[in-house]
């Protein structure tokens, strides 16, 4: 019998068990020739096949546990990477688990006593990942959710059409945009905004924070964001939001990307952005939190945690991406994922990088030391909310927090490393 037509444990003992009522009531020479049959079937000795069918079908309890397969080392390795990465999901971990342990070793962040350490996780399953990260990974809150004053209707943003980019679309340069508020209950005054933009294909990300959302700051903060980013944008899908529609900003469009697609969300509709608002959970809110900021101070500081977060989530942050939607029946569906991998790779591997970007981004990345990246966010977080904020705030001069000529990058590729490197 050869190993793919070899039965499995349950298969054996389901065949037994069928065969015991007729075993049992057979003759002598009956059972003889039962057994035979069943010793070729089942590729068992004829006397465990003996004892099974006078003894219990059924499959006895183990009576004592394995011992551990992977040692404290390994565990020791995947609390490490976990924690580097700000413990993602099983699924996630495990394609990144054996690269982010040599990266870590690289930057003297690990170490290992030998290469069987490094070995064993790439032989790992994502059930044994999961009950490793039982403890270590931490539950977080739900996110209650607020629903904002309904917006005045804006005529002219209904020119642009309704409509979902693709979970399959796969070409770089579809971006979901969003503005997340950093007003917490209060909603009156100025206060700070991120703009966000997200790419459908890749799962890379630009963040950055402005003060309001008023024309002059929407211009500068997507000037900034056009400037890091590696790819061309072919299309831009925001909520209906009016700091987004209107003729100002839309001229600002045509002349940075004149062939640029404008599309926009149903309204009330956020799973029409699912990407972006997945993100305003997980990369903004996750760290920032919800509290009102609204001083020139706190704007500063927070354009410094973006420079890092957004490195961190596109050089190290494995994502998972749909694949494909099976139907169960007419109304639910089910996903299956790809394997998890950084935006940086999966954008590595389209095509639309020249070979000089693609090579420059990858050694950027091959140079930057991971924990002292998180360990600068998480100062620059604390150092964030410790920022006092008076009972009276004053007025903040749009001008002082809107980047020289000489400073606003061009649309060009102007990534440079502002990252901790070795």
């Amino acid at each position: 019998m050869s190993e793919q037509d070899e039965m499995t444990i349950d298969e054996r003992r389901k065949y037994l068990h069928k065969m015991w009522g007729r075993y049992r009531d057979a003759t002598k020479e009956e059972k003889r020739k039962m057994l035979d049959d069943m010793e070729h079937v089942t590729g068992m000795h004829r006397k465990s096949i003996i004892r099974v069918l006078n003894g219990r079908l059924s499959r006895k309890k183990r009576t004592r546990e394995r011992g551990p397969t992977y040692g404290s080392n390994v565990l020791d390795l995947v609390r490490k990477v976990s924690k580097a990465l700000d413990h993602p999901c099983a699924d996630r971990l495990k394609p990144s688990l054996v690269f982010m342990a040599k990266h870590m070793i690289r930057h003297g962040q690990l170490k290992v006593e030998d290469d069987d350490v490094l070995r064993k996780p790439e032989t790992i399953s994502v059930s044994t990942l999961k009950r490793m990260l039982t403890n270590i990974n931490k539950s977080q809150e739900k996110i209650s959710r607020k629903r904002f004053p309904k917006r005045k209707r804006n005529s002219f943003k209904e020119s642009f059409p309704m409509r979902r980019i693709p979970y399959d679309t796969p070409e770089p340069g579809h971006f979901e945009v969003d503005l997340i508020l950093h007003c917490d209950e209060n909603h009156t005054g100025d206060y700070i905004h991120t703009i966000q933009m997200t790419d459908v294909a890749t799962g890379w990300c630009e963040i950055q924070a402005v003060f309001g959302r008023s024309y002059r700051v929407m211009k500068d903060g997507f000037t900034c964001i056009l400037g890091n980013l590696p790819m061309p944008v072919i299309e831009i899908h925001p909520d209906n939001g009016s700091e987004f529609f209107n003729h100002h900003l839309l001229r600002f469009w045509q002349e940075k990307v004149p062939d640029l697609f404008i599309s926009r969300s149903r309204p009330y509709h956020k799973k029409d952005n699912r990407f972006v608002e997945e993100n305003n959970r997980s990369l903004v809110r996750a760290y920032i939190g919800h509290g009102r900021l609204d001083t020139l101070h706190q704007l500063m500081i927070l354009r410094e945690i973006y420079k890092d977060l957004t490195s961190y989530h596109n050089f190290f942050q494995p994502v998972m991406k749909t694949v494909q939607k099976v139907y169960v029946d007419d109304l639910h569906y089910r996903r299956v994922f790809d394997q998890a991998r950084p935006p940086l790779d999966r954008l590595a591997e389209t095509g639309v990088l020249a070979d000089a970007h693609r090579v420059r981004l990858l050694t950027i990345r091959d140079k930057v030391d991971i924990l002292a990246l998180r360990e600068r966010l998480e100062t620059n977080i604390t150092k964030l909310w410790r920022v006092k904020t008076p009972k009276i705030t004053t007025p903040v001069n749009i001008f002082d927090n809107l980047r020289k000529e000489k400073e606003n990058p061009s649309v060009t590729l102007s990534f440079e490393p502002t990252i901790p490197v070795r």
